[in-house]
Order: C-alpha cells, then structure tokens, then sequence
C-alpha cells in the first residue's frame, strides 16, 4: 500500500506542473490579471494566507510576465521537461518529505538511495570500485578532491594547516583549453596563490591543437620538482568546452603515475563511457583517479545534481575532505538522479545518448556536401561535437572569385560573418540547440553539441534536415557578401567626397557607408545636425525601396553613427547601381532641404512685397473712389447708383521664379500666365524588365522570383506650372513646413504641391487675411467671384 502522504506529494506536483507548464494558457482577462500583475512588484506579506493553487498562479504569471508585449514570446517559453524529468522534479520533493522521518529510518533510507546511485553510474559509465560525491557545481567536486589530495600528500596539514604548504608549493596543471576560469576557482576555494596554477600549452605541430602537449607538460613537472615544488593534481578534458577534443588519457596517465600525481578528468565526451562501443581515447578515462559527470545536461533532467566518480581507500580522509558526510539529509541530493535513473532504465539511458552521437554524425556527414563549410572534429567516425565555419578560402574557390586583400581585417570580417550565421542557425532553427565559440586559432566557430542540448530541446534527425537546408541557403548569400564587399567599397570611393566609405569590422553584410553634406560656410554643430538629419532622411527612403536587401543603422553597440549599413546580398546584385542609388538620393535630400531653405527666404520677401503694393493700392482705390464710398451705408447706396470699376489687380507669386507679379493677365485670359515650371529633378535609374527586382541585374540567378515594381527608377511625373495667385483679398501664406516623413524626394513634393496653384496656396494664404478683407470695397469681392 502507498503512503498517503506519498501519494499525496505525487499527486500536489503534478497539480504545479499543469499549472507552471500552461505557458500559452489564457488568463481570465480583467481584473484577475490585474490583480497578479500589482504583486510583481514587491510589498508587505499579506496578513491572510492564501491557497495552493493562488500562490501558483502567482509563480506561473511572474513566470511569463511580460511575454504579450514582447515580439518573440517563444524564445522564453519554459522548456517540456517530459516524464523523465517530472521525475527528477518529484525527487526534490520527496527529499523535503523523507527529511522529516525518524532518524534511524532516515538513515537507512539515505543510505540505500546513495549506494544504489553510485553502484548503477560506476557501471553505466565503467568506473570500477568507484565511490560518488553530489554536487549542486559542477566545480564544486573538483574542489573536495584537491583537498582530498592535500590532506593525502601533506600528512601534517589535519593539524598544521596551510602552514605545511610552505615547505613545498603544490602547483596544479590545467590545459590551455580547459574551462575558463576553472583554475582561478579552484585556488579561491582552496586559499592557494594563483602561482600554484600552472597552464599547460596545446599541441602546436603533432596532433590536435586543443589537446594538452604531454612532452611540454613533462618538461613543466621536472622545473617544478626541481624548484622544490610538489605536483599534485592534473586537469585533463574529455571533450575539452570549446571545441570537444579529448586529451590524450592514457600517456596522462602514464606521467601521473610516474610523478605520484592526481588525474582529474571532465568533459562532455565522458557520456560515451555508456556506449557499448566506445573509442580507445575515451577508454583510457576508466584508469583516471577522478571524473565529474554532468548526467543532468545528458539525460534532459532539470535540477538534477552533478557527479563526482572518485578512488581512495580511506574514509578519513573523504570525510575531511568533505567528499562524504554524516548527515544523513546531506545523502539525499542523490534522490532525484536515483528516481530517473530507475526511471529511464539502463537501455533508456543508453538510447538518449546514442540518439546525441548520431545526430552528431549525421550533420557531418550532411556538412561535407557543402561548399564554403570547413569542419573541425577531433574524431569523424565517433566526434559527439561538430564545429563548423564559413571558410572565406572555400567561398573564394567555389565561387570562381577572389577575395584575397579585400580589406585589412580580413580575420575579423569572417569571425563576424561566422556569428552571424550561428545566431541565424539558431532562430531558423531553435530545436538544433547551436552556439557560437570564440577559438584561440579557429576563430569564431559554429558548434553543434547534442549531448547538451537534444535531450532537453527534444532535437530529432529531421531537425539536423532543417539545419542543413538552412545552412544551404544562407552559405550562397554570406559567399557572394563577401565577394562583392571590395566592389562596394571602390564604389563608394567613385562617389567621394559625397559618400564616406566606414570600415566596421563587426557587421556581417556588405558595407556601411555615410553621406557627406557638401554644403559651406555651416559651422560644426550645423554640419553634425545636417548630417544626421540626412543620413536618417537616407536611412528611411532606402527601407522603403523595394528589394531585398536590408538598411539598417548597424550593430547595437556599434562605434559608428549617422551611417548606413547594408545587409547581405545574393550574387546577382549591380553594386554599382545600388550605390549610385544611395548617392543620388542622398544628394536629392540634401537639395530638397537647401530648396526649403531657400524657399523660405524667397517666401518671406514674397510676402512683405505683397503686403507693400496691396497697402500701396488700397490707398490709390481710396483717393480714386473717394472717402464717401469708404462709408458702410452710404458706400452702398453709392455704388449701387454708379457703380465704379476697381483699378486693384491681384498679384500672382511665382515660387520658381520667386516674382510677384500682376493677375490682369490672368483674369482676362482665365489661365495662368505661362511661366516656366519646376525642372524634375528625376532619379531614375537604368530601366528593368518585368520580375525584375531593384538592383538586381539582368539574368540574374533568381530573376522570376522577384517583383516587378520599385521605389526607385521610375519617372516623375511632370509638375505643370508653377505660379500660384494672390488677390488683393488675400494676404500672402506663411512659409511651408519641411517634411519629415516623405517617401519621396523634396523636389517631387514641391512639383506635386506647386501645380495645385491656387487651391493650396491661396487656402494657406485666406486663413491669414481676413483683417485685409474687411478693408476691400464691394467691388473688389465682385472682381474675387468672377475668378
């Protein structure tokens, strides 16, 4: 029969992982998400208590707050743990329950957990005679056995303490290509100097270079023995962080022996140790004296504890060590691995780590078909760990080009395109779990592990298909980037000093350039402020242009500003179009505005002119008509018995022209005076055919996908003419506003707004006169409503 309690604890888990595992569930709307929104932000312990179920909807909103307003709520959704994990979940809270039982029941219980966990790894994973220490860091077993080694080789530190380490240094070795700050760590926990670390360099001509060269590390001991040092303890890597190497064990070993020294062994390979054919590298791990297991990241167990497999024959000094304790709640950080492992069973833990290393084999063999890829893998018939980069040699033979001196950083340029293209990977594909490394010699890398990360994103063969069709068709487009960059910086460089080619390094695509104002005679502060505002004008017009090349102000934290960079394009782009393009439209901002300010000048004149000759005629109408006919009532009576002819004419402003001229023309012939009009001021560039998209040259590859419309190219439409007409009603407008958010070049919006004549204009201008118009006899307003 099951404990009630038992059950009880099972059945209260189950209830919180419907709950907290709902990520897409749908929340009563009003005031109960209100409600939960408040107690995110952290007050006073409410005096009430409240329910179960209360507190985890709490946990399960904090969980996903935030997730409705952000654009890719996915990325952050909480990962399916699956049964297995349940498990390991459910392992935590029985831990908390069997805590509370008796102290001899307890003991007995924590006992069997502890040697059946260690008895199933030391077999699983072929480590005979081995005893077991659980570890929440993953670092944190390494420690414990450094002490274990001290209070071995120092028989007086029990008692003396770190007084006895001054008679002989102990000096630890690591490879160069061991966990990052893994040394500095262990000297911390340990109260050693950092002088008692020693790095050890990697192979530079024989073998791997990420292996640990063993001829340099003998050399190392030697110097140190005869310094009066004491080697104590060797780090050796199974699958070394970055790129997966595995140290060459055995002859470590060897020189261990030979030296008293400690092995010490950690890496992702050492889940191979499972396998039931396992290559002779990783075999020679079984002789080490020590190695840290990490079943959690293998097996896609959340929260489950890191393993420490170990030798040695006394207990006293485990115990000092800290590598075993009496307490008996101290054993049951094994409980949750003791329940999956029972769990997946011995041929379930086998299947999901053999699942990883087939994954791992089939992409390489998938990453040998393509051009442009370069694999870097210690092992290609049994590698868990794939490392790939887009290879700028490659990408220069395959495309029949050259790339060879296309800019200085040329090492920088392709680390840059190569993290671009694992970030890319990632999002297209969020199931294969890939990442970038930073290597000393490979540079920038794509690295593919599924031993960490298939069996916690659930990655499958079809997801290694996804992953190489993506990789197909990205690596084209970064290998003709990378081609035409040179093209576009001489391009750039043809339209100096207009265009300023800008060498950043950290952008993957083609370039980035910024447009010069030419303009003269402007201050400093003027000129930053010009060129900012033209450069975001430039910015915006170019995303609107119909292609598929993208615009962008650059990297996030980028060094530049006010500049425009340009993404990645495919082989059959006219750079030369494009930048022709971004340095015509560039200049026709630039006059569009210096036509505005120029404008506003002229309009302001127009207006002061105005008001002079219609002040001026005014006055001539009252010495003609008469001051009686000026009178309300008697005016009328007068111009209804002899009514006189105005001698007023209206005023027509040309703003091509920038001339106030008279309307007699105008009304007697009801036509506009044939001035001559705004010039276009075309952009066009050379025609296309129909599908063809913008900048993109003819029989290009492609060429029937694209659309056959652009935003650039075309013809403007003619603008008709360009005088506008002030009446002596009518007092000139006030200037025109500068657009700000046009799609179209400033002299287009003058050509579209100036043909409208007097509608626009005369409209602006009515709303500002309406003093003047009080002032106007009778018959003026008849001569108006004859127009």
């Amino acid at each position: 029969m099951v404990d009630s309690t038992l059950a009880q604890v099972g059945k209260n888990l189950s209830q919180a992982m419907r709950i907290l595992e709902d990520g897409q569930r749908k929340l009563e709307a009003g005031t109960e998400r209100r409600r939960f929104s408040r107690t995110s932000i952290p007050g006073p312990l409410q005096g009430d208590g409240q329910d179960v179920a209360t507190v985890l909807h709490l946990v399960h909103n904090l969980i996903h707050e935030g997730e409705e307003e952000e654009d890719k709520p996915s990325q952050h959704r909480m990962q399916n743990v699956g049964e297995q994990g349940h498990m390991a979940l459910l392992g935590h809270s029985l831990a908390a329950y069997i805590s509370v039982l008796d102290r001899e029941r307890l003991r007995k219980l924590t006992t069997r957990i502890l040697s059946d966990t260690t008895l199933w790894l030391c077999r699983l994973f072929r480590y005979e005679n081995g005893s077991a220490y659980f570890h929440e860091d993953d670092r944190d077993g390494l420690v414990k056995v450094c002490r274990l080694v001290i209070n071995a080789r120092y028989e007086e530190y029990a008692s003396e303490g770190y007084a006895v380490l001054s008679s002989k240094q102990p000096v630890i070795y690591q490879s160069a290509s061991g966990r990052p700050g893994l040394g500095q760590h262990l000297c911390s926990q340990l109260g050693l100097p950092l002088s008692s670390l020693c790095t050890v360099p990697c192979n530079t001509v024989f073998g791997s270079q990420h292996q640990m060269d063993v001829a340099l590390l003998d050399k190392l001991i030697k110097e140190d023995k005869e310094a009066g040092k004491l080697p104590l303890l060797l780090i050796a890597n199974a699958g070394t962080p970055g790129a997966g190497h595995t140290d060459k064990l055995g002859r470590l070993k060897d020189l261990c022996d030979q030296y008293s020294m400690w092995l010490h062994l950690e890496g992702v390979n050492l889940a191979t140790l499972a396998l039931g054919q396992a290559t002779s590298a990783i075999m020679a791990a079984n002789r080490s004296d020590s190695m840290t297991l990490t079943p959690g990241q293998w097996l896609g167990l959340p929260a489950v504890s890191a393993v420490t497999l170990y030798r040695h024959e006394d207990p006293a000094l485990s115990l000092a060590a800290g590598l075993t304790s009496s307490q008996p709640v101290a054993k049951l950080r094994a409980l949750p691995l003791w329940l999956s492992l029972q769990y997946l069973g011995h041929n379930g833990i086998v299947q999901k780590i053999k699942h990883a290393t087939v994954l791992s084999q089939q992409l390489l063999q998938k990453l040998k078909t393509l051009a442009s890829i370069k694999t870097s893998v210690e092992d290609e018939l049994s590698s868990p760990v794939v490392l790939f980069k887009f290879s700028q040699e490659m990408s220069a033979a395959s495309s029949g080009g050259s790339v060879e001196g296309y800019c200085a950083g040329e090492k920088e340029v392709l680390d840059t395109f190569n993290r671009w293209l694992g970030e890319q990977l990632l999002q297209l594909v969020p199931a294969s779990g890939m990442d970038v490394v930073e290597l000393e010699d490979e540079g920038t890398c794509v690295r593919f592990s599924p031993l960490l990360t298939a069996a916690v994103l659930g990655t499958q063969q079809g997801d290694v298909e996804d992953l190489v069709e993506k990789l197909s068709e990205l690596v084209p487009v970064m290998s003709s980037t990378m081609c035409l960059r040179q093209d576009f910086r001489e391009e750039t460089h043809r339209h100096s000093p207009s265009l300023i080619y800008v060498e950043e390094l950290s952008w993957p695509g083609l370039g980035a350039v910024r447009y010069e104002p030419q303009a003269e005679g402007i201050d400093e502060s003027r000129r930053k402020q010009e060129l900012e505002k033209i450069n975001t004008e430039l910015l915006k017009k170019l995303q609107e242009l119909d292609t598929d090349i993208i615009f962008s102000t650059g990297p996030e934290f980028g060094t530049q500003e006010n500049c425009i960079f340009v993404g990645m394009v495919t082989e059959d782009v006219d750079v030369s179009e494009l930048v022709n393009t971004i340095a015509t439209l560039g200049r026709d901002i630039e006059e569009s505005g210096r036509l505005l300010e120029n404008m506003t000048e002229v309009v302001r004149k127009g207006i002061l002119e105005a008001e002079l000759q219609l002040q001026k005629a005014n006055e001539e109408k009252l010495m003609e008509e008469g001051v009686m006919r000026q009178l309300p009532l008697v005016g009328s009576v007068l111009n209804w018995f002899s009514p006189v002819q105005s001698s007023i004419k209206g005023r027509t402003f040309n703003l091509a022209a920038g001339s106030l001229d008279s309307t007699e023309v105008t009304y007697s012939t009801k036509a506009q005076t044939g001035r001559p009009s705004l010039q276009d001021t075309p952009t066009s560039s050379s025609k296309r055919l129909p599908g063809q998209r913008l900048f993109q040259r003819s029989g290009g590859a492609g060429f029937d996908s694209f659309s056959e419309t652009s935003s650039i190219g075309q013809a403007e439409e003619s603008a008709g003419e360009g005088s506008t007409t002030l009446s002596s009603s009518f007092r000139p407008p006030t200037p025109p506003p500068a657009p700000e958010e046009n799609s179209q070049p400033a002299s287009d919006v003058i050509q579209e707004k100036v043909p409208e004549s007097s509608v626009q204009v005369n409209a602006q201008v009515e709303a500002e006169v309406e003093t003047e118009e009080e002032r106007q006899p009778e018959g003026q307003e008849v001569e108006q409503s004859e127009r």
